[in-house]
């Protein structure tokens, strides 16, 4: 029989195997939520005209980029220093992360939570914001606004936090995090004032739609999988190095199942109402109530029950309409990406209302649903309720003051020529999408011939000019062939005729689309007779409904090809 191996591990390497352990964690899950940013990208680039695209993928990354060098420097510093003082903890002139490779990590890891709160702001005043007061604003959030709410509830080395010694809980930043992106959003938005054309002289309201909505859906599952890493994550320590037991990770089980039922309860929550509201089922308000639904259990998600994430998710997704609704129509504050109703609205319910159903049992929480108590302890709420008034009013005085100086100095808001051009081209001097027409454009179709044709006007030449449906080139550039028809130049256009308007939906709001899109055929012919070519055409683009346009032949005066000089029908 052989011994059985003892191998005997001392304390101190079970605490370096715990430490491992927990900076592995913490390292994989601040990299999930480093990836939001991409989620944050594609979600309000979707969201913005065209013409804007560029810009707001700009922001994004001048946020991070100039953001975490802030944070580096002054943010974490003055967090920690201000709830040191605030807490009744000792600071120091610089306590910025301690030292150490753990200590580094966590560093990042507030700081990609302070980007986070940093971006958000980003989709309320996008298509008018100058990008360096949008730089600078990114600069004092990092520095100031951010570090000292998350002084007065999360940071205090040697005392705590402020907030939190008041009952205030806030696990993984609903309000410290989305709440401050939220109401920031929505006071530069306000200070800022709305977009050209966003309302009328008598106060109601035009639609803008966002330019795709591809964009903004693909966004919103991203941020929805980088969202387990900002609430399973903030369980930052897996196993306690001191006794080598399971730490944080007793309840992580219980955080991502919360995780889960928010976000899927807040796309149905925002579902039903938009059903309610318009008949139908918005797919914007579905991909924004995901994210207000996660929202919502964001802050007390080691708090409340599996009920409770049901509860809570549901109703942040079903205020996110109700809310956009009165910021816009009511406020006539023009939040573009709804970041108040998604992040502001969505965090401050969930941290109010969370004692409804917490996992302590001591009021309706554990019972409405579990079988627990049938008592509400009025106290419960208080705290929660200072420490979202305190967060508001101080991200509002800030917020206003900053943006507020930006617009007395006339820094604040780009010219109206530069927003009636795009902020691609004023600000950044490109065009997100230079080929605009479609590939099919120019790959589909037959052989066409390069030579002239015949005409019956007095110089020999004449222009037909179609204007069809889209769909219908290719088979008129097959058509064309098999007359032998000249080369042809393709543009796309709109414009309204005999067709009907169609009627669409933005986050709701019905619009007209009374322009429709059309492609306009160019065709010089000279030796080709021209009833040839309009029957070509006409055969070709008919389908027998309104809009399938129509077709117009010009006399040219002459024509002279650059590459020989030949001049009238030679040169065709």
């Amino acid at each position: 029989m052989i011994d059985p191996v003892v191998f005997e591990v001392s304390a101190s390497d079970l605490e370096s195997l715990a430490t491992g352990m927990n900076l592995m964690w913490a390292l994989t899950v601040t990299f999930l939520i480093f990836f939001m940013h991409a989620g944050f990208a594609m979600l309000e680039a979707g969201q913005v005209r065209s013409k804007n695209v560029a810009n707001q993928l700009t922001k994004n990354m001048l946020t991070w980029a100039v953001g975490i060098g802030v944070f580096f420097v002054i943010g974490m510093g003055l967090s920690n220093n201000v709830g040191s003082a605030l807490g009744g903890g000792e600071s120091s002139p610089l306590t910025m992360f301690g030292e150490g490779s753990f200590d580094w990590a966590m560093w990042l890891f507030s700081a990609v939570f302070a980007m986070t709160a940093a971006t958000i702001v980003s989709g309320a005043v996008a298509g008018r914001a100058k990008l360096r007061a949008y730089v600078a604003y990114t600069f004092l959030l990092a520095a100031v606004i951010y570090p000292v709410v998350a002084a007065m509830v999360w940071y205090a080395p040697g005392g705590t936090p402020i907030l939190a010694a008041f009952g205030f809980a806030d696990f993984a930043g609903g309000m410290v995090v989305h709440g401050v992106g939220g109401v920031a959003g929505l006071t530069a938005a306000w200070i800022l004032g709305a977009r050209m054309d966003k309302y009328n002289d008598d106060g109601t309201s035009n639609v803008i739609p966002g330019h795709s909505m591809t964009f903004a859906v693909l966004g919103t599952l991203i941020l929805c999988f980088g969202w387990f890493g900002f609430n399973v994550g903030t369980a930052a320590t897996v196993i306690d190095p001191g006794t080598f037991e399971l730490a944080d990770f007793d309840y992580v089980g219980s955080v991502a199942m919360v995780t889960a039922l928010g976000m899927g309860l807040g796309a149905i929550g925002a579902s039903v109402v938009s059903l309610k509201i318009n008949g139908k089922v918005d797919t914007l308000y579905v991909a924004n109530g995901m994210l207000a639904g996660l929202v919502g259990v964001t802050g007390p998600t080691d708090l409340i029950t599996p009920m409770g994430a049901i509860a809570i998710g549901f109703l942040a997704g079903a205020q996110l309409p109700i809310v956009f609704r009165f910021v816009e129509q009511r406020l006539k504050i023009d939040d573009v990406c709804a970041v108040f109703p998604v992040h502001g609205s969505a965090g401050m319910l969930g941290l109010i209302i969370y004692p409804l159903w917490s996992i302590e049992g001591t009021a309706v929480g554990g019972g409405l649903v579990a079988g627990g108590i049938l008592s509400i302890e009025a106290g419960a709420f208080v705290p929660q309720i200072v420490g979202v008034a305190v967060i508001t009013i101080w991200t509002v005085a800030a917020t206003a003051a900053i943006w507020g100086a930006f617009r007395l100095v006339g820094e604040a808001r780009v010219t109206s020529e530069h927003e009636r051009d795009g902020l691609d081209l004023a600000e950044h001097g490109v065009d997100t999408y230079p080929e605009f027409g479609k590939p099919e454009i120019a790959t589909d179709g037959g052989e066409l011939r390069t030579d002239g044709g015949s005409s019956t006007s007095e110089s020999g030449i004449e222009l037909v000019t179609a204007i069809v449906r889209p769909d219908r080139l290719g088979a008129i550039k097959q058509s064309l062939a098999e007359v032998g028809a000249p080369s042809l130049t393709v543009t796309n256009v709109s414009g309204r005729g005999s067709q009907p308007a169609k009627k669409g939906q933005w986050r709701g709001e019905e619009y007209t689309v009374d322009l429709h899109q059309k492609v306009k055929i160019e065709c010089v012919v000279a030796d080709v007779p021209t009833e040839d070519v309009v029957d070509a055409i006409r055969e070709a683009a008919n389908t027998g409904e309104p809009g399938d346009g129509k077709i117009f032949v010009l006399p040219v005066a002459d024509a002279c090809q650059v590459r020989t000089g030949e001049t009238g029908t030679e040169a065709v």
